[in-house]
């Protein structure tokens, strides 16, 4: 049995996941796509709050433990949310791949000049 793709499947996943909750993206006015961005930026904070917590970050206390199991499961709660916010945004798992790969050539042609000027356009392309 050939292995599906990875991103692919887990968007799948998520589309179906969202759908059982009652969350239907494709069918989604402005507002409503508006309302569930930030509903999702809102639960990322969230899950970027609880992996933070997940790390060692009160220098003056000395209780804490990195808790690497609790720090995967935070990272894979904001695939989570990512994933639907990309699907609210009418993008699929091919979209988000071809997005990375012209950003992160972006990222290091910034890098290759030093980055000491903020282009406003060096991103409209994508």
């Amino acid at each position: 049995m050939e292995t599906p793709d990875q991103m692919r499947e887990m968007f799948r996943m998520q589309r179906l996941l969202n759908e059982r909750i009652g969350v239907h993206t494709d069918k989604m006015d402005e507002a409503q796509k508006a309302q569930w961005i930030l509903n999702y930026c809102r639960a990322m904070n969230q899950e970027l709050a609880e992996l933070t917590d997940s790390v060692p970050w009160k220098w003056w206390a000395k209780y804490q433990k990195f808790d690497e199991q609790n720090a995967r499961v935070e990272v894979v709660d904001l695939f989570h949310f990512l994933i639907s916010a990309a699907q609210v945004l009418g993008m699929s798992a091919d979209d988000v791949y071809q997005a990375y790969l012209k950003k992160n050539a972006v990222n290091f042609k910034r890098q290759d000049t030093g980055y000491t000027v903020k282009d406003e356009t060096d991103s409209k392309h994508i």
